[in-house]
């Protein structure tokens, strides 16, 4: 079979992510290097714009058109490509024909979506399909779901390099966040809303925290979530919901039951926003979980949902400025525990925003390290998670080049 004539595609580069994506990729690793990349969607003119955007150095950045509706247009772009990196959202609303080509064509595949029920439904339509043809599907690879994927899998592989045998239990804090939402991210989660406010049975799906694993007839423990302000012992501090939990604890269960049940078979995890101790610390978990109740119910009622979308939220394509990007952070601790008296605390942190400014950089290194294997002891066709499939690469590459610093504090 020839060559592709590309390592990978940036498919919906004219997005709010996708141009910090390229951005990225030509500041980092140029054109025409050892890099064959190329930027695609479905508007020409935009293309041709984002290059000229991209300055000089983009001036022979190769140019694909191809529209989300567009079968024939797909199957061509997987045709030309190792890998295919997504930014086009809401996937549950665009994302399935681009899936299904690449599928066909035994593309490599990542993507950014948070949407359980999007990454279920493609994984139970074409999990036997990517098999057979060698395709490798990787979703959630922004900041959900990679720091907490590749925070578990870091903290376990040095626990049991310390002491044998993997950690009982992790608990996740958000420690720090400073950024912005894109307008992206905001319809993504309103279509969530959506779909679980019509159909009770994905409500249910929500819920489960096994939800992306493999169905099994084995007796799983039962998770630990917070719903509400509680104090947490690991962290000494208060803590409330975190909203991007509902995907990234199934995605590192997935992880678990891809390797074999390498965390465990009575492995927990969980996460949650660090608040503080004290009493500041409380009534700041208390505040942060009232509002993240009534943005959830402001999403599900018509005219306060309007409300939000005209005066409030952002619009699809709107997002933090590039200052806001440059002067963003986030700081992630895991806090594991067990067998016996084992404690680890992984610190992993990143120099942008975490929506937008982090994503775009730690996106762009995961497209890499997925087209860059190919002749490597590679897994096969199929579904996978960042930490099964990419694992200690991604890890050195998010180092290297995306600002991501993996820090244990008992060192």
């Amino acid at each position: 079979m020839p060559r592709p004539a590309f390592d990978l595609v940036l498919h919906g580069a004219t997005s709010f992510v996708g141009r910090i994506v390229a951005e990225h990729l030509v500041a980092t690793h140029g054109v025409g290097r050892d890099l064959r990349w190329a930027i695609s969607g479905r508007s020409p003119e935009r293309l041709h714009a984002l290059r000229d955007l991209l300055g000089r150095a983009a001036a022979k950045l190769p140019v694909i058109v191809a529209d989300a509706g567009d079968d024939a247009a797909l199957r061509a772009l997987c045709a030309r490509t190792r890998v295919v990196a997504s930014t086009v959202g809401p996937y549950a609303l665009y994302g399935d024909p681009l899936v299904a080509a690449c599928v066909a064509a035994g593309t490599d595949y990542c993507d950014l979506t948070g949407e359980v029920q999007w990454v279920r439904r493609m994984i139970a339509r074409h999990q036997r399909a990517a098999v057979r043809s060698g395709a490798r599907i990787v979703h959630c690879c922004g900041f959900d779901s990679l720091p907490s994927d590749l925070g578990v899998h870091v903290l376990q592989r040095e626990a049991v390099a310390r002491f044998g045998a993997p950690l009982e239990r992790i608990r996740a804090r958000v420690w720090t966040m400073r950024g912005g939402f894109s307008g992206g991210t905001i319809a993504s989660l309103l279509n969530v809303v959506d779909e679980a406010r019509r159909d009770p049975a994905l409500r249910r799906t929500l819920a489960d925290p096994y939800a992306l694993c493999p169905s099994s007839r084995a007796r799983r423990p039962r998770q630990p979530e917070v719903r509400l302000p509680e104090y947490d012992d690991a962290a000494r501090a208060w803590v409330a919901p975190f909203v991007m939990a509902a995907i990234n604890t199934r995605v590192v269960h997935r992880s678990n039951a891809l390797s074999g049940q390498a965390y465990g078979r009575g492995f927990r995890y969980d996460e949650a926003v660090y608040c503080g101790p004290g009493l500041a610390g409380r009534a700041r978990a208390t505040a942060m979980a009232g509002a993240l109740a009534a943005g959830l119910a402001a999403g599900v009622l018509p005219p306060l949902r309007a409300a939000l979308q005209r005066f409030v939220l952002p619009a699809p394509g709107e997002g933090p400025s590039p200052e806001q990007q440059r002067h963003g952070r986030w700081e992630l601790r895991f806090f594991g525990e067990g067998p016996g008296d084992a404690r680890l605390v992984l610190q992993v942190t990143g120099d942008r925003d975490p929506g937008y400014g982090s994503t775009g950089k730690m996106f762009g290194e995961a497209a890499i390290a997925l087209a860059g294997d190919r002749g490597r002891k590679r897994r096969p066709g199929g579904f996978w998670t960042p930490a099964t499939v990419l694992g200690d690469r991604l890890v050195e590459r998010l180092v290297a080049h995306a600002g991501v610093r993996f820090a244990f504090l008992d060192d």
